[in-house]
């Protein structure tokens, strides 16, 4: 492959991970968080608490539709506590991305393959600390943490939705959230600054108190694993590609970002 090859081929991953982040990270964003990832503090506090979602529920169902230049994804979530399940199709292959215990895993669905990372002692922390606050759909708690401010309130599908607006060096961001103490996203309209790209992301379904056995958010067990130790793995995906897809929720395997 030459080197403009392998420009196109980077430049295209980053965008379908855009697409299945939701759109608030851009490249220059990711690579940031990237940097940070080393300097967090293993403690937690109420505000990282706050950042990572109001809400406390056992269990919660959602679908996420992305929609951008690179296309349109549809991503299923499923928790339980601090576990996790993402399923959605990239390319015509099922991914998933499971948070469990010690392990998370990237997967591919089609071809019975993946990686399990071991979490960082930070973000293992964090789920003793939180064991209830949901693991996804936390968009606008980042948001805020960035400077993100309230701009208007809207009806949206019939309930009370809060508008959050943050304009920076990456791009315009704007969220809807629910007026009340679940805080959850609505829809998320993001343009990048660099790139002129434009993602939104619509969240059509929310389901809450949703009950699933603890088999749910284990791989299946004819998946061939690699398994990698948490140091090993920031050695490593800075210089090679690791999984069938990149670790697309930073903060369940790496911990809060203190920002």
């Amino acid at each position: 492959m030459t080197g403009r090859a392998r420009l196109r081929s980077r430049a295209s991953a980053l965008a379908v991970s855009a697409l299945f982040c939701g759109a608030l990270l851009s490249p220059s964003d990711a690579a940031a968080q990237s940097r940070q990832q080393q300097k967090r503090e293993k403690g937690t506090s109420e505000t990282a608490e706050t950042r990572a979602g109001g809400s406390e529920s056992a269990g919660w169902y959602s679908l996420r539709i992305t929609r951008g230049d690179s296309g349109v994804i549809v991503t299923h979530f499923w928790s339980s506590g601090r576990s996790m399940r993402a399923e959605a199709v990239l390319s015509g292959v099922l991914i998933q991305q499971i948070v469990s215990g010690e392990w998370y895993y990237v997967i591919d669905g089609v071809r019975g393959t993946g990686i399990a990372v071991r979490r960082s002692a930070a973000a293992l922390q964090f789920d003793r600390s939180h064991p209830r606050v949901r693991p996804f759909g936390n968009e606008a708690a980042d948001l805020i943490a960035r400077g993100a401010e309230v701009v208007r309130e809207e009806q949206v599908g019939g309930r009370k939705a809060t508008v959050h607006r943050l304009t920076d060096a990456q791009g315009r961001h704007e969220i809807w959230v629910t007026a009340d103490q679940a805080a959850l996203p609505v829809r998320i309209d993001s343009t990048d600054r660099n790139s002129g790209a434009h993602i939104v992301t619509d969240y059509v379904d929310w389901l809450s108190a949703v009950q699933a056995p603890a088999s749910f958010f284990e791989p299946d067990p004819r998946v061939q694993l690699e398994r990698i130790e948490y140091d090993e793995y920031m050695q490593r995906a800075s210089r090679e590609r690791l999984g069938p897809a990149p670790v697309l929720f930073g903060d369940l395997l790496h911990g809060p970002i203190e920002r």
